[in-house]
């Protein structure tokens, strides 16, 4: 049996860009990507906080440091620039796997820095 588990997570970053004409994704930071082990092209789950949107896309990385959190193409609908988003990507585990594993959570601050600690 394979379970599903929230794998990394970029809590309350706050959206900087929305492209309607980019192709597709959201640009992350790199500096974010890392920390929350979210891979380049991962599927992942973005939580509008503002507006309650829950959609899907994937991810792109941005240039580290820069605090992008851009939404491309479709996405750029379901968020304005200010938004607080919340970003998951998920991974499936067996079941000791999973009693195990712990997932990777960054807080960030309005400029989506990493908050110290947070980790």
């Amino acid at each position: 049996m394979q379970i599903t588990l929230m794998k990394g997570k970029i809590h309350r970053a706050s959206v900087t860009e929305a492209d309607l004409h980019y192709e597709g994704s959201i640009s992350i930071d790199r500096t974010l990507l890392e920390a929350a082990g979210i891979l380049i092209n991962e599927r992942v789950e973005i939580y509008n906080v503002e507006t309650g949107a829950r959609f899907a896309t994937y991810a792109i990385e941005a240039p580290q440091g820069s605090g992008t959190t851009s939404l491309n193409g479709a996405a750029a609908r379901l968020a304005l620039p200010g938004d607080k988003v919340i970003i998951v990507a998920y991974a499936s585990f067996d079941e000791a796997e999973a009693k195990i594993f712990r997932p990777r959570v960054v807080r960030v601050d309005r400029e989506n820095r990493i908050l110290i600690g947070q980790i």
